[in-house]
């Protein structure tokens, strides 16, 4: 009877043990920089590890073209139109998935970055280290120096502002900042050994429960500042890629993109790049860097995972590895992200399940980082609230393709909201009127003609994009009238499902409406 019982406790507990879950995001990371996804140029062992072990989202998209307005809506599930985070605006109010795993059982932690705005908001975790952009303002955010500066300060350094004002040269490196430092002051590295460090104490002092740990690295994101040595590996290089339409005058696309190109030539931040000026040698030597970059951020995350593994935390963890958008590198003459570009809103997606379980290596259908939120609910065996607007992406872990995959994908930044079909039609609408974008990916992979002009193709899709605005707005009325209570509405005369009546009766709850 004994031998009985134990063995159904063992089940029992086998059965109902929650995953840890192990997000790392970096910063500005395009889709083709990973060596073992068609990018034979780029040094990444570690990531192209995952790959082996897990699966490839071979087309993931952000959604949302800048840090803050994709981080917001990766973690509270919602698009821009729904949060109002279109930019640099405050998100941290809203509930977010973090919120949902900690109310479920879940110890929360965050190293590294995760762009709440304003900065230093709990946002749900039960521990933050906030380390923000490397070129961030010492006291940004208002509350003093992040944590990586103060760990400058404690080693008797400074942490770079305005080096515009402060390098004549700087605008002739175009973002070329090698390490000189110690590597372990360098704010990837602290944010690497930061996250090793947790792993330690919370397996020596941690409960029994459930993890969920975001390592949110700064990088690549520019100023690009690897150590020399994997900068003296890319230099040496001759087969980078080539920036894709350096003759472009931009003369058929939208106004907002010269002035993009010449706000950057001409602002006064250490972001200042003069992108009109730059020769093929300048892109070149700046892509040799964020690769570098990029190449030691592997270098960083293989340190992290071999931390956890040979603590035996990855036992019972699934990882997922992203980034919350790309970079032109030069595209165009163009800097930065901002734009509704492939190499800006395309990004890498890798998900690896704990060891002894097996997924499928890759899937060329589209998601998008909103997935990401019910995803991992999902995945904790948690309920899914009707204002997350995604889909788990479970079905595609189990082998299980979708009866229905996405049919589109959709980024909102500033005044711009692009859908990209699976069709290859990819349509860029400009809030303010502006005559907008429309790409056939299918015969101009590299975005060169602008089809805006041919009505009869762009009309369809406006009407389409318009008909999944305005039910993605509806859909989350029941958030921005009831926040923190999204699923019960007494009294709310929500129009029935499928019948021609506008008005239902009061009901107690909703049938959410599906994404396209």
């Amino acid at each position: 009877m004994c031998a009985k019982i134990v063995h159904y406790t063992f089940m029992i507990s086998s059965v109902f043990m929650k995953p840890n879950l192990l997000f790392i995001l970096t910063d500005q990371q395009r889709w083709d920089t990973i060596h073992s996804l068609n990018a034979p140029w780029m040094s990444t062992p570690n990531l192209d590890g995952l790959r082996t072990r897990g699966i490839a989202f071979e087309n993931a998209y952000c959604p949302g073209a800048t840090c803050v307005a994709s981080r917001a809506a990766i973690f509270t599930g919602m698009y821009a139109h729904n949060t109002g985070a279109w930019s640099f605006q405050d998100w941290a109010h809203h509930r977010n998935i973090v919120h949902d795993l900690a109310d479920g059982g879940y110890w929360c932690a965050s190293i590294g970055k995760m762009h709440f705005m304003p900065r230093d908001a709990a946002g749900g975790f039960h521990e933050r280290l906030v380390v923000e952009n490397p070129s961030g303002t010492t006291n940004w955010g208002g509350n003093g120096d992040d944590a990586w500066g103060k760990y400058l300060a404690f080693h008797g350094r400074r942490r770079e502002n305005n080096r515009q004002k402060t390098d004549p040269d700087w605008l002739k490196k175009f973002q070329c900042a090698p390490w000189q430092d110690e590597e372990h002051l360098h704010s990837d590295a602290f944010v690497a050994n930061s996250a090793r460090a947790w792993l330690r104490n919370h397996h020596d002092t941690g409960g029994a429960e459930p993890w969920f740990l975001e390592v949110g690295f700064p990088g690549p994101h520019e100023p690009w500042d690897p150590p020399q040595r994997w900068v003296d590996h890319y230099v040496q290089s001759d087969n980078l890629p080539t920036p894709i339409g350096w003759d472009d005058d931009l003369s058929e696309k939208p106004p907002q993109q010269k002035a993009h190109q010449q706000f950057f030539a001409n602002c006064e931040a250490e972001s200042r790049i003069n992108m009109p000026e730059a020769t093929l040698k300048d892109v070149r030597r700046m892509r040799a860097h964020n690769y570098a970059k990029i190449s030691y951020l592997d270098e960083l995350i293989g340190n992290v995972l071999g931390e956890a593994e040979d603590l035996g935390m990855l036992e019972n963890t699934w990882i997922v590895f992203s980034s919350d958008h790309g970079d032109q590198l030069g595209d165009r003459r163009l800097p930065y992200k901002w734009l509704m570009y492939e190499n800006v809103v395309r990004v890498p997606l890798l998900i690896v399940p704990p060891p002894g379980k097996t997924v499928p290596s890759e899937t060329k259908d589209l998601v998008s980082l909103i997935d990401l939120a019910p995803t991992f609910l999902e995945l904790a065996g948690l309920p899914i609230s009707t204002r997350y607007e995604g889909r788990s992406l479970k079905p595609y872990l189990e082998g299980k393709r979708p009866e229905s995959p996405r049919q589109a994908v959709f980024c909102e930044d500033n005044t711009q909201i692009m859908m990209r079909r699976a069709d290859g039609m990819k349509l860029v609408h400009y809030l303010d009127g502006t005559p907008g974008e429309l790409y056939d990916l299918n015969t101009d992979p590299e975005e060169r003609h602008n089809h805006w002009a041919d009505s009869e193709k762009r009309i369809p899709l406006e009407h389409e994009l318009l008909q999944w605005l305005a039910r993605r707005v509806y859909a989350n009325a029941a958030t921005r009238c009831n926040p923190g209570n999204e699923t019960h509405f007494p009294g709310w005369r929500w129009a029935p499902t499928g019948g021609p009546e506008l008005l239902g009766p009061g009901l107690q709850s909703y049938i959410p409406i599906p994404e396209a």
